[in-house]
């Protein structure tokens, strides 16, 4: 196990990168609003249920899930595994995953807000990858990221 801290967040990697070329890179979204209160939309995040709803515009099959992790393929990425690792209640969940078999990738996804129909959202998101990996990646990221699909 090795542990690294990212933002101010500490982040548990299990298991070593297969990949001695990849290096850890690091995306940030921008923060956007959600029209539910943080409660809800914890409650939403935390359920690998409803994750599909985040990854609309991906080409997913073999989609699994229970309320603490799933299993899918994405086209032209392959399989993706992910767990819930840590939890705060209605503030922050962090999502540890591996893609294609040696993608160590972590997602931290931030709440805040007292209002009950209105909260914050901000996602980051850390992966190690190769060169290569990183050039196919970088756009499709940054556009998960940025998208405006969080009503």
């Amino acid at each position: 196990m090795l542990k690294r801290l990212v933002n101010g967040a500490l982040i548990l990697r299990f298991g070593v990168n297969n990949n001695n070329m990849a290096n850890l890179s690091h995306y940030e979204s921008r923060q956007g609003t959600m029209k539910c209160g943080a409660d809800k939309a914890y409650a939403f995040i935390t359920d690998f249920r409803n994750f599909d709803k985040f990854a609309q515009n991906a080409k997913i099959t073999d989609w699994q899930a229970d309320e603490k992790s799933c299993s899918l393929n994405v086209a032209m990425l392959g399989a993706i595994n992910v767990n819930l690792a840590e939890k705060e209640e209605a503030n922050k969940a962090v999502f540890q995953g591996v893609a294609a078999g040696n993608i160590d990738f972590t997602v931290t996804v931030h709440l805040s807000g007292n209002e009950p129909e209105l909260s914050k959202i901000h996602i980051n998101l850390s992966a190690y990858f190769n060169q290569i990996m990183k050039m196919m990646a970088d756009k499709p990221i940054k556009t998960f990221l940025d998208a405006d699909n969080r009503d």
